[in-house]
This record gives structure tokens, sequence and C-alpha cells, in this order.
């Protein structure tokens, strides 16, 4: 389901009509635009499953195993639901993330999704040390505001745990105040997709939002951006065509589909594609 050119034009026209701000901190930032996610999935082949007129998008990969779902309409405070499932080599695992997680922090996954693994899994929390977040022990870091906080969590049914993300409202005098955002990964999300969403989070650099667009608390800063809408849009553009040229290569680089002996005429057959 490749994004047409009057898709990436729609994308584009909008831009200036928002007058983009650069917006900081990235935690409360809003959600953004959905595209950033949904655009770079299908610029590497996944397709839309879900009804073309429903709000509702559900994503898949090209192989089938991973479906997102995305319910701007959802009666839960997960409005962005990501599945792997199992295989005869690994386990399925399961995240979610809240309303106004932005979506440029999300894609920062998504796009470590659909690229190889690295061959040495990061810590989640190291980008966010690096940030100059604070770790309060081992398994949990905050931000310099104290608005979002990273832990992994004990869990019985998994030793590895899982991993929570909340930003939340200042408390008085207690640590958390009411919840903004969430995200929660569970015990076999592999570390490294985990540290692409921190790294995501961690990134000093502001996102863009409109002047109009709803961000997730009063604080946060806002500032003209130094972005012309063109640049935004090219950004944009430039972004997808990396992870098409990405998705090229890795097929090109699969292994060729095993051939059989037809019983009738010895010939080789390859067999035939999936519908």
């Amino acid at each position: 389901m490749p994004v047409s050119e009057r898709q990436l034009a729609a994308f584009a026209d909008q831009i200036p009509r928002r007058i983009p701000l650069d917006t900081s901190p990235r935690h409360l930032a809003g959600a953004g635009d959905a595209r950033h996610v949904t655009h770079a999935l299908a610029a590497a082949g996944w397709d839309r499953t879900s009804d073309p007129f429903s709000p509702e998008i559900i994503l898949s990969s090209p192989d089938g195993r991973f479906t997102l779902h995305f319910d701007p309409q959802s009666v839960t405070s997960a409005w962005w639901r990501l599945r792997a499932a199992p295989t005869g080599t690994e386990p399925g695992w399961y995240a979610e993330f809240g309303e106004l997680v932005p979506a440029e922090i999300l894609g920062r996954l998504t796009d470590a999704l659909t690229a190889p693994p690295p061959p040495q899994p990061p810590d989640p929390l190291q980008a966010l040390e690096s940030a100059g977040w604070l770790l309060s022990n081992a398994t949990t870091a905050h931000s310099p505001d104290r608005m979002c906080h990273v832990e992994r969590c004990p869990d019985q049914e998994d030793l590895r745990g899982f991993w929570h993300v909340e930003t939340c409202e200042p408390g008085h005098g207690t640590l958390l105040g009411p919840r903004i955002w969430h995200a929660r990964f569970d015990g076999q999300v592999p570390d490294h997709l985990v540290a692409a969403f921190t790294t995501g989070l961690a990134d000093p650099a502001p996102l863009q939002r409109g002047m109009f667009d709803r961000t997730a608390h009063h604080s946060v800063v806002q500032e003209p951006s130094p972005h012309t809408p063109e640049q935004v849009a090219a950004a944009h553009a430039n972004r997808l065509n990396a992870i098409r040229a990405q998705a090229r290569a890795a097929r090109r680089q699969q292994p060729a589909r095993p051939t059989t002996a037809s019983p009738m005429t010895g010939t080789a057959t390859r067999p035939a594609a999936r519908r």
C-alpha cells in the first residue's frame, strides 16, 4: 500500500495552514499527526486491512506477523495497539500507547520494527541518561521536569518484567499526579524496540505542532519554527523514500523460495503465491 502523490500533497498542504511551532519538551507536545506512523509503515509495505471508510486503521506487515491498530474512538486509554504473533523461534508480544503519545516518538519504534535489528540490543535507559534524565535506580528514569517516567516493572508471569512509560501532571505532595498518556511494552517486546521509543523520547530536538494543535500540558514551550513548510514536507517525503528503499533492499536479501518437482512432468515449479 504505497503512499500516493495525492496523499503526500494533502500532508504538505496542511502544514502552512497550521503555522508550525517548535514544541518542547517532547513528552508534552501532544499527539501530532498520525501519518508520521501510518505513512511510514505503508512505505515499508504494510497493508491496510480495515474498512477504508472507518476512522479505525488496522495495518498489517507483509509477512502478516505484525499488526498495528489505531482507534481514535477507543473507549479505553489505549489508542494505539501493536501486536506480534509468535513464530517457531520467537514469542509473540504486545505494546499499547495512549492518545497523547507523540506520533514522532511512536514512529521511532515502528521505523525500528521495519529495519534489521542491531547486533547488540541497546539499553532502553541509556539514551535517557545521556539526555540528562534522572535515574533513581537501574530500572527507572524521570524526565528533568519530573513529568515523564520510564520504568521496568516486575512481573510475576515474566521474569523479564515489562516496560511502563507514563507522563503525568505534577504531583501535589506525591511523585505522580493525574496521568496524561502512557505506553506499555510487555516483557517479550525486544529491547531494541523499547530503546527506539525511549531514544525518540530523549531527543532534545523540538517537535513541530500547529498553532492551534492540542498539546499535552499548558507548561509546554512553543516558539516559531525556523523550518519552512516546504522543508517539513520534504523531510517527511525523504523519510518515506529511505524506508521504502530499506524495505526493497531487505526483500532482495531474502533467500529464494524453494522449488519443487512436479509429480506429472518432473519440471521444477515454484509454490503458488499466497493471495
